[in-house]
């Protein structure tokens, strides 16, 4: 026996809004925030078309964000440190409980953004590259 669709629906919105709602915060904040609102976006209009018209332009701008994050080395390596100096941070946090909102439970959000960082990173490389040699084919 399946959920109701009323129910899928409300799981759904409770769903894209939150990733819709961080990814928003991250367009300020250091993040994914394109990618988030993007993945809001795409959840929300798999169950209310009138969404869909939102996912072409964020997309473009996501990708378009996303490969200007890897196209000289000289970004790649800023990235690599930021995403260091988030690791670093994290195991800091988490080991000094006198700094402010210090504990694990920062440390361990500090320590996940970096390795989202760098899975975003090596995604973004990888598919820079394979455009890469498309065009040259």
């Amino acid at each position: 026996m399946g959920i109701g669709k009323p129910v899928k629906q409300v799981l759904i919105l409770i769903a894209g809004g939150v990733l819709l709602l961080v990814g928003i915060a991250l367009l300020v904040l250091p993040g994914p925030g394109l990618l988030l609102v993007l993945a809001g976006l795409l959840v929300l209009a798999s169950e209310f078309p009138v969404v869909e018209k939102y996912v072409d332009p964020i997309r473009d701008r996501a990708m378009k964000a996303a490969e200007d994050s890897v196209s000289s080395p000289l970004r790649i390596a800023g990235s690599v440190l930021a995403g260091l100096g988030l690791l670093a941070a994290g195991v800091v946090w988490g080991l000094v409980p006198g700094l402010p909102l210090g504990g694990w439970s920062t440390g361990s959000s500090l320590i996940l953004s970096g390795l989202i960082l760098f899975a975003l990173l090596i995604w973004s490389y990888k598919r820079v590259q394979a455009r890469r040699a498309a065009k040259t084919e």
